[in-house]
């Protein structure tokens, strides 16, 4: 076996260097953003709008492209860190980053906690906002809490996404370690790890008064995060445009829904009573499959089978999503795209913006009421607040003050 230093070609032994990606895929920022937009959606108490996300009509949601997008990003943000630089150089890069999302965390709930116990200590509202997120465990006894939150042993319900993220992260100098035997024995372990989660051997727990686990296990969820990763890197290559594969692909999710979806469930059941009961016969034999926490093998296929959807549709290199033509229609595609690559762009402060936009929007809800008006105009202020932030962010990154040469 080949050993690594820290300027070794980061490749198996018998095998060229690969190209790197040095230019960001349209396709990853488009799709990212997209799911950027769901998630807020979701993430808005009783938001309306939510009935109409993916997750209503099949196994897989805007998490599967979130993780998915995000392991297709790091291959080119680390990857080409540990072509160039070798392991250790390349898992220096990655810890960086593992730093930057655990205190995006830690700062997401106070921020988060703070504002709900602000909300219910002005006693202006008739319910407790911080019950509504479970935080009463928190605030009566937050010694032990806190202790939990630095270590990730307490992790409430709504914040569940990011410690997932940050142990699939702190697994990839592990599977790029492995990559130095061969592609096999990634894909081996990345499925063995995911197997064995399965199982719940591997569940981590969640809070210490009860026996709840991470919501979305890390170990159940790599397998997605690598499949994303190994497809950029090219490890995997891509699938032909065939009209057979578009055709399971879409036969796979009209078929499943069903099966995925209580509000489909109910379309059936108003549609037909008898194909409702043969259904309501299956529904539970396919929760384990369908299982979020460990990341079911349904989800899998569905998102593999959405994806390969959306490749396709996107067409070679994204062409499809560059408007052409000058005329009005093609204008506001392009300006609509525009708005929606550069959220995907900035997907992490996005994201953590938005987990706290939307509980306060949310409040605002409550207060005004869920009409069609008020919940139209609240979701475009959330839509208006992520774009801002992404070209807020953006610029920070670019980091204007410096003198320009």
């Amino acid at each position: 076996m080949a050993t690594i230093s820290p300027t070794s070609d980061f490749v198996p032994p018998t095998a060229a260097p690969a190209a790197v990606p040095r230019v960001r895929d349209p396709r990853l920022d488009f799709y990212r953003g997209i799911a950027m937009f769901i998630i807020l959606i979701a993430h808005i108490p009783n938001d309306p709008w939510a009935r109409w996300i993916p997750a209503r009509f099949g196994f897989s949601d805007a998490t599967e492209i979130f993780v998915f997008c995000s392991g297709m990003a790091s291959a080119i943000a680390f990857g080409g860190a540990y072509l160039k630089r070798g392991w250790w150089m390349g898992t220096a890069r990655v810890s960086y980053r593992i730093w930057q999302v655990y205190w995006a965390h830690i700062a997401l709930f106070f921020f988060v906690a703070t504002s709900m116990a602000a909300l219910d200590l002005s006693g202006a509202f008739d319910k407790s906002y911080v019950s509504s997120l479970n935080l009463q465990h928190f605030f009566n006894d937050p010694m032990p809490q806190m202790l939990g939150l630095f270590t990730l042993t307490y992790v409430p319900n709504y914040f569940d996404i990011l410690p997932m993220y940050l142990v699939v992260l702190a697994l990839m100098p592990l599977f790029l370690g492995l990559y130095t035997v061969g592609f096999w024995a990634v894909a081996l372990a990345s499925v063995s790890i995911w197997a064995v989660a399965q199982t719940g051997v591997l569940a981590l727990p969640a809070e210490p008064w009860s026996q709840r686990q991470w919501f979305f296990n890390p170990f159940g969820w790599q397998l997605l995060f690598f499949t994303g990763f190994a497809f950029m890197r090219g490890w995997i290559p891509a699938p032909p445009v065939s009209k057979t594969l578009m055709w399971i692909a879409a036969l796979f999710l009209v078929l499943s829904a069903p099966f995925g979806s209580w509000k489909v469930f109910l379309w059936v059941d108003a549609w037909n009573t008898d194909v409702a009961s043969e259904v309501r016969k299956v529904w539970p034999l396919t929760a384990e499959l369908r299982e979020k926490t460990d990341f079911g093998l349904f989800r899998y296929m569905h998102f593999l089978a959405l994806a390969y959807l959306g490749w396709v549709i996107a067409g070679e290199k994204g062409e499809r999503l560059v408007a052409t033509g000058t005329g009005w229609l093609a204008q506001i595609w392009q300006v609509t795209l525009t708005l929606i690559t550069k959220v995907g762009q900035q997907s992490l402060a996005v994201f953590v913006f938005s987990m706290a936009a939307a509980r306060l929007i949310g409040v605002a809800l409550d207060q005004s009421g869920r009409t069609m008006g008020t919940v139209l105009v609240a979701n475009l202020i959330g839509f208006a607040m992520i774009i801002g932030v992404a070209y807020l962010a953006a610029w920070f990154k670019s980091q204007p003050w410096k003198a320009q040469k």
